[in-house]
C-alpha cells in the first residue's frame, strides 16, 4: 500500500478521533490522537454504539483494533475487526503516557494574555520610573 511511502509522523496524524463532550471541555482540545489504552465508542458502520478499550493501534492503516469488536469466520473461529480511526470517538483517555498528558493541559483564556502584556508594560514604566529616580 502507499501508507508506507508516508513518514510515521505524518500516518500518526491520520490516527486522530475527536473527543466527547465532557473531554472536549475538561482538555480544551476537539480532537487527539488514538492510542492503546483509550476508551472509544463506535460511531459508524456495522458495530454503531459499541464503546471498548483499543487493544492494537495499526499505524500503517490508520486502524483500531477494540476490544469486543469481533467477526466469525466461515470455518469457525473469531477474528478482531478494524475499526478506522475517523469512525470512533474517544471517551476516556489513556493517562499512563506523561507526555501525552503534558499536552493537553492548555488553558483557553484569551484574556491571560492580555493581562500578561499590561503587567509587563506596568513594570517596565516603573524600572523606568526607577532609573530616572536613580540618575537624578
Amino acid at each position: 500500500m502507499f501508507y508506507k511511502l508516508i513518514s510515521k509522523h505524518i500516518r500518526d496524524k491520520f490516527l486522530g478521533a475527536n473527543l466527547s463532550k465532557n473531554l472536549r471541555e475538561q482538555l480544551n482540545k476537539r480532537s487527539m490522537r488514538v492510542i492503546k489504552g483509550d476508551t472509544v465508542r463506535i460511531l459508524r458502520g456495522e458495530y454503531v454504539g459499541i464503546e471498548g478499550k483499543v487493544e492494537r493501534v495499526n499505524t500503517e492503516r490508520s486502524t483500531l483494533s477494540i476490544e469486543g469488536v469481533q467477526r466469525e469466520k466461515i470455518r469457525g473461529g473469531n477474528v478482531k475487526v478494524q475499526i478506522h480511526a475517523s469512525n470512533v470517538q474517544i471517551i476516556s483517555l489513556n493517562t499512563d503516557d506523561e507526555y501525552r498528558m503534558k499536552g493537553t493541559k492548555k488553558t483557553k483564556d484569551k484574556n491571560s494574555t492580555v493581562k500578561k502584556e499590561k503587567e509587563t508594560k506596568k513594570s517596565i514604566a516603573k524600572a523606568k520610573e526607577i532609573v530616572k529616580g536613580e540618575e537624578a
